[in-house]
């Protein structure tokens, strides 16, 4: 049935509901010979007599009631998808992927839990990964979003600054230059610095600062996550560059401390990212206005107050 269309399966499940040409015709406004074409024209379609009429009676044949039983289904089908369609439209429903580099795990949970309160119907997906693994899910189309600090010079895509994100120098409390008031970058060269992989945003943010600075420390520790430096540091290993959304609490407590030297904070920006040629969904669009309108205030608001 290659050729049966919307309208003409609309037309005969008014036809088979009513049992009535004329009654299916004025249900749809239409003239009762466009009805009865739409059904001769179904018929051919299938090969069958889909009506057949005794006296001034119109009852289904097996195959019309089968036929009819499908066009219910169609248009129920079209409904449910109009519907859908709808609460995308007006935020009541619909899918949202974000993909978030590992150093605004800290935060991005909150952001969109504020966002989820508002739009409760919808349905989230989290992804927290390296940056070199988001940025590959965002290649692959397989988040609608990411939240990362440096946008991908690799990969073709859109970016809107929505919050700032300061860098530290941290270290233990016990360390020996953490009572002091003022350093030069000079004073932290020879100090081991624990970093995060390469490819991180965060190291290619440290070795950024470092060239500014003119500075090459030369004893480096080099581990894969943020938790995994924040131990060592309190462990008295070394000294290390973070975002100082991945340490509030640990610098509330006094279980870590900034160290004083020049340069720093390094003030960098959080960024939402997607692919330059992406069309976002209506919930999509929604969470990356949310974020450039209201996403710095809430970051600073969740932000434990050193």
């Amino acid at each position: 049935m290659k050729n049966v269309t919307l309208r003409g399966l609309r037309i005969f499940e008014a036809v088979a509901r009513q049992r009535s040409f004329s009654r299916a015709a004025a249900e749809l406004h239409l003239t009762q010979p466009a009805v009865s074409m739409q059904v001769r024209a179904l018929e051919e379609e299938a090969g069958l007599p889909l009506t057949e009429q005794i006296g001034k009676k119109i009852f289904l044949t097996d195959a019309g009631a089968e036929l009819a039983r499908h066009a219910r289904l169609i248009a129920s089908q079209l409904a449910a998808a109009e519907e859908a369609l709808a609460a995308l439209r007006g935020l009541a429903g619909g899918r949202l992927a974000v993909g978030v580099v590992s150093t605004a795990k800290y935060f991005a949970p909150r952001l969109l839990a504020q966002f989820r309160a508002r739009h409760p119907g919808i349905a989230l997906q989290l992804e927290v990964h390296n940056r070199q693994t988001i940025v590959r899910q965002l290649a692959d189309n397989e988040i609608d979003l990411a939240i990362m600090g440096r946008p991908p010079e690799e990969l073709a895509t859109a970016a809107d600054v929505f919050a700032p994100n300061p860098q530290l120098i941290i270290a233990a409390p016990e360390h020996r230059l953490a009572r002091r008031r003022r350093l030069a970058a000079v004073d932290i060269e020879a100090e081991t610095f624990l970093v995060r992989e390469s490819g991180s945003g965060t190291r290619s943010a440290m070795e950024r600062y470092f060239l500014e600075q003119g500075i090459a420390p030369a004893q480096r520790f080099e581990m894969a996550s943020n938790e995994t430096i924040k131990q060592a540091v309190m462990a008295g290993m070394g000294i290390s560059f973070l975002s100082q959304n991945t340490i509030g609490l640990e610098l509330d407590s006094g279980l870590l401390v900034r160290l004083a030297v020049a340069g720093t904070p390094v003030v960098r920006q959080w960024h939402v990212v997607r692919l330059a040629q992406k069309q976002l969904s209506p919930v999509a669009a929604a969470f990356r206005d949310f974020l450039c309108l209201e996403g710095a205030a809430l970051l600073v608001r969740h932000t434990i107050k050193q």
